[in-house]
């Protein structure tokens, strides 16, 4: 098939979902009048949760993937509110949290029983819900959902549709569009540039904050 030959490795999606988050960004801090960069930036979330699913499936010590997603999600707390709020505040926490939270869930959906995986899942979301983190429950839902049909490409898609669709009544609507550029991973790595992905959220967000400041004076 030429898609599975020629599609979008790990790589590609990552960069690709960077992009469209720096589009959102600098939207929603620069640009707010501007509503095309905000649904343009819609596509990103979706894909950084396919990208979590995957990266359980292929990593080889969950243990120490959640712990660079927890100590990333620390990290960018500051420059996260920094750059959304000026100030720092509990108000609203970074998405790295939501990763978090759904990379336990698949992690209890895959090794537990479903008695438990379901109250992890409960928890999680609450966790997510109470924590005021991006995304939130939604969040954890579509990690756990895209787990869930992995592989399938369509049920992907229809995974992608039903929670950005069947949830959202704003612009995440249109989040339903990643299920186009998902669906034509590859199931290829790419080159490995692991830590630029993590260290691009506070970086961007740390600049994104700094330019601001500089436009104040």
């Amino acid at each position: 098939m030429i898609i599975e030959k020629y599609g979008l490795s790990t790589f590609a999606l990552k960069i690709f979902a960077c992009i469209l988050m720096l589009i959102d960004h600098i939207g929603a801090v620069f640009f707010p009048q501007i509503i095309l960069l905000r649904i343009i930036g819609r596509l990103a979330f979706p894909i950084f949760c396919f990208l979590i699913v995957q990266g359980y499936i292929h990593t080889h010590d969950v243990k120490r993937y959640l712990m660079r997603l927890v100590i990333f999600a620390l990290i960018s707390e500051i420059p996260f509110d920094l750059a959304f709020y000026g100030k720092l505040t509990l108000a609203h926490q970074n998405v790295f949290f939501t990763l978090s939270l759904g990379l336990i869930v698949v992690w209890a959906v895959d090794r537990l029983n479903k008695g438990l995986s379901g109250i992890i899942y409960i928890v999680a979301s609450f966790v997510a819900y109470f924590g005021n983190t991006d995304y939130s429950i939604f969040g954890v839902l579509l990690i756990m959902m895209l787990y869930l049909v992995r592989g399938k490409k369509l049920w992907e898609a229809i995974a992608i549709f039903a929670t950005n669709v069947g949830l959202y009544t704003g612009i995440q609507r249109y989040g339903a569009v990643a299920a186009l550029p998902i669906a034509l991973y590859n199931g290829k790595k790419g080159p490995s540039l692991k830590y630029f992905f993590y260290i691009f959220y506070p970086g961007h967000l740390f600049i994104i904050y700094l330019i601001t400041v500089i436009m104040q004076h």
